[in-house]
Order: C-alpha cells, then structure tokens, then sequence
C-alpha cells in the first residue's frame, strides 16, 4: 500500500507538472501533428512574428502569460498606437485555428493574405479580416451592411450567418479560417458561418462597395502574411496553429 501511494503521488506531480506545461506553453496533439498542424505562435516567445510596419516585435503593445497572448490596452488619447503582428511566414492554401478572448467593449481581427513591410506605409495591415468584435457594445458593429462589421465577418464585406454560436466577452472563442484557392470559409466555436469565393464576381462587387474600394487587388494575393490587429483593445489570444493545404505554405 505504502508504495502504490507513493506511485499516486508520483503520478499526480507528473500530471501536475504537464498541466503547468500546457499552462505557460502550447502544444499539440498527437492526433493533431499527424495531420500536419503546427504552433504557429509558441505560446512562450516572439519567435515567427513581427511587427506589420517595422521588423522589431512591439512587445510594449503585447503581453505573454501562461500561453496567453494579449494585446495591452491604450489610451486613445495618446494617439493610434496601431502595432499589429504578422507571421514572418506567408501562407497559401492554410487552415487557422485561434482561440480568442474579447474584453467587454473591444475590437481587433485576424488578417490573413497580408501583404506588410516596413516600405508599404499605411498599406502595411491590408487584408482580408476575420473580424473580432463585441457586437453588443462596439460602435464599429453597427456600421457597415447587413452586419458585415460583426464578429467572424469578412470585415465590411461578407456578414457571418444569424445565430452564430458566438460566446460573450469574457469567454474563450475559436476562430478557424480555411483557403484553399479561391474559397475561404469562416467558422466559430466548431460551425461554419461563413463561405465566399474571393475570385468571384460577388467578391468584387462586395469590394467595389467596401471601404476598399480603390484597392483594385485587394484580396487577390496568392500568398500572404497572418496578422493579429492591435486595435489599442485588450483581447487575448491562445493556442494559435496552422497548417498548410494541398501545396506548402509559401518561404517567408
């Protein structure tokens, strides 16, 4: 008995000492590595990403905690502090998956196809959007047509669909964005809410009366960078991972 106690309490330190693990870091599954995802973000260090506008990572705007990456929030009376990151990998055909947590009130988004580099100036963040928003209290929500400025939109574009699972600020959300060519599909706690083809003529025309509409190839990339919007909002992201789809993600 003395040693199957001592075994149970091995064991529990061990367990303890992989939760802890998990805690401060990210891992993956052996199911997931299988299927060919990988940590984009480590859950520790800056390592793969950059700031959108100036190579340094701007770890002023960004905390990391307990495999937790957070976005401080700013004042805006001191001015647009606007310090995105990007991956320093750009990807084609991919699958996102990111976990995300809204503080009441807050507004960011994941851009993907992302063309940023210290030479485009104030181009540095154009994207296609996966947009995070606290639809209820958020200003920005209400802007836009048909709810194409709410939560998992193609921001000012495309509208998720009604009665998305969303959970509230506060709470864990996942956000997955599968391309694969042309065809892009947004999905929220596990459901599809949304699916467009940014090749097609809705796509231009959706563009055309956008506040992108002078970009005359915007969202036609082949490749691009992954972005996580500094909005001078607190939201938290974790366990953030990819992996490519039919061919490999593109050299950085």
């Amino acid at each position: 008995m003395r040693t199957g106690a001592k075994g149970a309490r091995a064991g529990a330190v061990l367990a303890a000492a992989v939760m802890t693990s998990l805690a401060v870091g990210a891992a993956l599954t052996a199911e997931e590595q299988r299927g060919g995802w990988r940590l984009l973000w480590d859950g520790r260090t800056a390592d793969g990403w950059r700031g959108a506008k100036a190579e340094p990572f701007p770890p002023d705007a960004w905390r990391m905690s307990q495999g937790e990456l957070s976005v401080r929030k700013h004042d805006p009376a001191a001015g647009w502090r606007g310090a995105d990151i990007v991956t320093r990998e750009r990807f084609s055909d991919f699958e996102l998956v990111v976990e995300f947590k809204l503080s009441p009130g807050a507004n960011s988004g994941i851009k993907y196809f992302v063309d940023a580099g210290p030479g485009l100036r104030g181009k540095s963040s154009l994207g296609l959007e996966y947009q995070l928003v606290d639809d209820e209290r958020h200003p920005d929500a209400r802007l836009g047509r048909n709810g194409n400025r709410k939560l998992a939109a193609l921001y000012d574009l495309f509208p998720a669909s009604e009665g998305k699972p969303a959970k509230p600020p506060g709470e864990w959300n996942e956000a997955r964005i599968v391309a694969r060519g042309g065809n892009v599909e947004h999905w929220l706690n596990g459901e599809k809410v949304l699916e467009y083809d940014r090749f097609s003529e809705a796509f231009r025309r959706a563009v055309a009366a956008s506040k992108y509409a002078a970009e005359s190839e915007f969202g036609l990339s082949q490749d691009g960078h992954i972005l996580l919007q500094d909005h001078g909002d607190e939201v938290t992201f974790r366990n953030v991972k990819v992996r490519a789809l039919g061919s490999a993600a593109a050299a950085p």
